[in-house]
């Protein structure tokens, strides 16, 4: 049977007192948390014997919940089913998991299966069939307190040997200094993937990042991300030395301690990057090339570091990350690896008891589920060591996290006992489309994705970016040329034309506009702050250009950072979407305890007026934009502004 008509769902969450029940857009629940749905379905469909259909993902027969009959409503039949998330669960034979449902209901002429989904999207990564279109449920349990005290911050994401140096570190012997450090090229291979040394540094040390906390802390940073500083022979620090180490050209030990000192100062906590799927070839754990004695797993069978890794043809064919010979994989589900990373007085213990506040799990799909529940477990400990009830845990993935599959198996990321927060690269992907295309609805898409599927202690501590160390600087990706058909030679010299560069800025300005107020904490790359620009990995790791920062652009994160600061709504504020036209202009909110605040931009051709059912406060507005009447706002093209209106009225 045909119909126009879309039928309706709702979500209702049970809170403490029996009448206390909210209306939530979201499908991750707590095991124990109780849920009304309600169906609204027109009259004309004559539906009869409603039923809720829920399964297990990835297989397994759908259970029928049958749905009561509630109301009508003058056009349509109301059916509701109330769901305890602990019996639903339970009806499973789990504790907590990932499910899928869908509607089902006769009709006067047969039957008609109702399958909905708020958004259109690809199919689920779990490769269910029947995923495709169905809604998501996950039923979770934490096990650790949620990272309270990250929500509404600012992370700043540093590269470290290229933010800044003091000139205290003293360089290791195989080092090149490039002391250019305002036009200096880093290394790079001939082509993408071909060999590079990567021993040319520029000497950015931790002591220069405590140099320079004044300027970090004006950007409203809460959390400095720091890449890799365990000794290594690189200057990117993937390929690890010795996790016991601090390497000597970012400063030692003592540079560490004095930085979490400084930063505690300033209200800011410091969290390391993680990488503990693979080490260096040239470790004390490996030791290809000797540099540490007889020992290792490449000279000795008998080596404790041996079983960590898979020899093919011992011992020069073994397993490594993505066939890079110089970052041997370990086995990380290997107990002697936990327990040295993980265990009592491990890596972990005893960077956490020093005062690090959190981990960035680096390729965190390729880690064993063992090695990250301990890992989380051990930081949990530590941190109440030193008294902080609020660590994080951050990992490193490019998908939709809640369903990720990874070499054939289901991760539970979000079912309570792993991650607290992930890397939000699908939402940046959706929001470069939107600023480069003038097309919205993606990004909403995406948006609404993210709200759905992630548990809300997830959703607002989710890592969201615009750059990394991995992608091109977010003002090339927004208004450079393409970097396809160019060698790394022609890349390491190009640059945008000023009119390309103008245009980047404006860009910039509204994809930080978007990235700061969405659900989550917004992460700067050192450097996009101040329009670096820079094509693929190593470009887009060059020095911070001191003296010569885009002032225009960093007044506009200043600001930002301000707004994230004074306006609680931005740490567990409800997302709101009021509309999507799919005209370039985006709206969305962030409901505070009395007020909204709403984020527009105009990213059409036209100007655009917005009126609003109530008078309205502006609390930041981007170039050339002006407040024509009290109910009335104009948005020239490529303009963006923060509105702040009493709860209960909307955008009209």
């Amino acid at each position: 049977m045909e119909f126009n008509a879309t039928p309706r769902l709702l979500r209702f969450l049970h809170g403490r007192a029996e009448d206390d029940i909210k209306k939530v857009d979201y499908g991750a629940f707590r095991r124990g948390e109780k849920v009304t749905y309600e169906l609204s379905l027109p009259r004309e469909l004559s539906p009869f014997d409603v039923t809720m259909y829920i399964w297990r993902e990835c297989g397994g027969e759908a259970k029928r919940f049958p749905m009561e009959w509630h109301a009508f409503d003058g056009t349509s039949d109301i059916f509701v089913i109330t769901l305890d998330m602990r019996e639903t669960a339970d009806a499973f034979g789990l504790e907590t998991g990932l499910f899928y449902y869908e509607f089902g209901f006769f009709s006067s002429d047969g039957r008609v299966r109702v399958i909905q989904s708020p958004t259109d999207r690809e199919p689920m990564l779990c490769r269910d069939e029947r995923a495709d279109g169905a809604f998501a449920l996950t039923i979770y349990e934490r096990k650790y307190p949620a990272p309270r005290s990250f929500y509404g911050g600012i992370i700043y994401h540093i590269f470290v040997d290229r933010f800044s140096r003091s000139g205290k570190s003293k360089p290791k012997g195989y080092a090149i200094m490039n002391d250019d450090w305002d036009n200096g090229i880093p290394q790079f291979a001939e082509y993408p993937g071909a060999y590079v040394a990567n021993d040319m540094f520029f000497g950015g040390d931790l002591w220069g990042i405590i140099d320079k906390l004044d300027y970090i802390a004006s950007l409203g940073t809460t959390v400095i991300y720091l890449s890799p500083i365990f000794d290594a022979r690189s200057n990117h620090r993937y390929d690890t030395g010795d996790y016991e180490t601090v390497d000597q050209m970012v400063g030692g030990q003592e540079a560490l301690d004095a930085l979490i000192d400084a930063a505690d100062e300033y209200g800011m906590k410091v969290i390391f990057d993680g990488v503990f799927n693979h080490t260096g070839s040239d470790s004390i754990y490996f030791n290809r090339y000797g540099r540490y004695g007889k020992g290792g797993a490449f000279r000795d069978t008998n080596s404790p570091y041996y079983k960590w890794f898979k020899f093919y043809e011992y011992p020069k064919k073994y397993e490594c990350w993505w066939g890079i010979d110089i970052l041997p994989r370990v086995n990380s589900a290997d107990e002697t690896y936990i327990d040295y990373i993980n265990g009592e007085d491990g890596v972990v213990d005893r960077y956490t008891s020093d005062g690090v506040a959190g981990w960035r799990l680096d390729v965190v799909d390729e880690l064993s589920d063992d090695f990250v529940d301990s890992l989380v477990e051990r930081v949990h400990k530590s941190a109440k060591v030193v008294g902080d009830d609020n660590p994080i845990v951050i990992g490193e993935v490019w998908e939709d996290a809640s369903c990720k599959i990874a070499y054939g198996h289901r991760r539970r990321y979000f079912l309570g006992s792993q991650l607290d927060s992930v890397m939000n690269y699908p939402v940046r992907s959706s929001l470069i489309e939107y600023l480069t295309s003038g097309n919205e609805r993606l990004l909403i898409n995406s948006l609404k994705i993210i709200w759905e599927h992630y548990p809300r202690e997830v959703i607002h501590a989710v890592m969201n970016l615009l750059g990394t160390h991995d992608t091109a600087r977010i003002i090339t990706e927004l208004s450079g040329d393409s970097e396809n058909g160019y060698t790394n030679a022609e890349l390491s010299v190009k640059r945008m034309t000023e009119e390309q560069y103008q245009r980047g800025v404006k860009l910039v300005k509204l994809a930080y506009l978007i990235n700061a107020t969405i659900p989550g904490i917004p992460s700067i790359y050192y450097g996009d702050e101040v329009g670096m620009e820079g094509y693929r990995d190593p470009f887009n790791r060059m020095p911070f250009p001191w003296g010569r920062e885009n002032e225009e652009l960093l007044e506009c994160f200043r600001e930002i950072g301000n707004v994230r600061r004074d306006n609680s709504a931005y740490k567990e504020g409800e997302l709101i979407i009021p509309h999507d036209r799919g005209d370039g202009f985006l709206a969305f909110g962030r409901r505070g305890r009395y007020v909204t605040y709403y984020t527009l931009v105009n990213r059409s051709s036209e100007m655009r007026n917005v009126t609003f059912a109530s008078g309205f406060e502006m609390i930041y507005k981007t170039d050339n934009l002006v407040r024509s009447e009290i109910f009335d706002i104009i948005l020239p093209c490529d303009t963006g502004a923060i509105v702040a209106i009493p709860n209960g009225y909307e955008m009209l």
